[in-house]
């Protein structure tokens, strides 16, 4: 009920406008409330939230662009591959303005990429795998973030190797040569400061592991694939790109 009462709320005021009738203060002021109130109601229902969601994608997007999805009915082929967080804050899309198509994206904890392993990483060899053979992406992109859980978790693991999680801590120690070059480099700096070294750190690991792939190595050494690191600062609103070609080029701040 409180989607068809938005709904038509809503359409109550575009035809205000588009007829040029202006409702008057009071009354204007009561239906901005009520949609106010019931667009936060709807807000709390799970349900209500991924329909007005999908809604308002259909309408806005999907309506208004129906080339470009029967383009996509027919296949894919993005030029990136982007490796980014599975944090609420982080999303390639938004970020970089990826539109449907353009991005093959995978996201986990601390956007990492473990080295070649068919059986302990087969889930995300299998995403390299089709991404660089399959679908022939040219660039593969990894984005580190600020105030990253997953790098502070890392940076907190006990040095005895007591593990503490059922999951996690295996995970981050993916870049664990990361976090000890970072204490190494940055010992006279906070614990906070180091965490931001390490999530730039973490990144450089994860383009080295990228190369243990022999089919990434090998579109490297082509020139047919590039690896790009980067870095979001959703406090400063700020993002710097590098490359890697087996040697890293210097930071391009966006």
């Amino acid at each position: 009920m409180a989607l068809e009462a938005i709904a038509g709320l809503k359409k109550l005021l575009r035809c205000a406008r588009s007829e040029k009738v202006e409702l008057e203060g009071a009354a204007a002021t009561k239906v901005n409330q009520m949609l106010t109130e019931l667009t936060a109601k709807s807000a709390l229902d799970p349900l209500a939230r991924l329909q007005a969601g999908f809604q308002h994608f259909k309408k806005e997007n999907y309506e208004k662009n129906p080339a470009l999805y029967e383009e996509l009915s027919q296949g894919q082929t993005p030029k990136f591959m982007v490796f980014a967080c599975s944090d609420s804050r982080v999303c390639p899309s938004h970020i970089l303005n990826f539109q449907p198509g353009e991005a093959f994206m995978v996201r986990n904890i601390a956007s990492m990429v473990p080295p070649y392993d068919q059986k302990k990483y087969s889930g995300v060899g299998a995403a390299i795998e089709y991404a660089v053979i399959h679908l022939k992406v040219e660039n593969i992109l990894v984005i580190g973030h600020s105030c990253c859980g997953g790098i502070k978790g890392l940076m907190s693991i006990p040095d005895d190797g007591t593990i503490q999680s059922d999951f996690i801590e295996e995970w981050v120690n993916i870049c664990k040569v990361a976090k000890a070059k970072v204490r190494i480099e940055c010992k006279d700096l906070d614990f906070g400061e180091q965490c931001s070294h390490l999530e730039k750190e973490a990144v450089n690991v994860s383009l080295g592991n990228l190369l243990t792939y022999p089919f990434v190595r090998e579109g490297v050494e082509k020139k047919t694939l590039s690896l790009k690191g980067g870095h979001y600062d959703f406090v400063k609103g700020a993002f710097k790109l590098w490359n890697l070609d087996f040697n890293l080029s210097p930071c391009l701040s966006l």
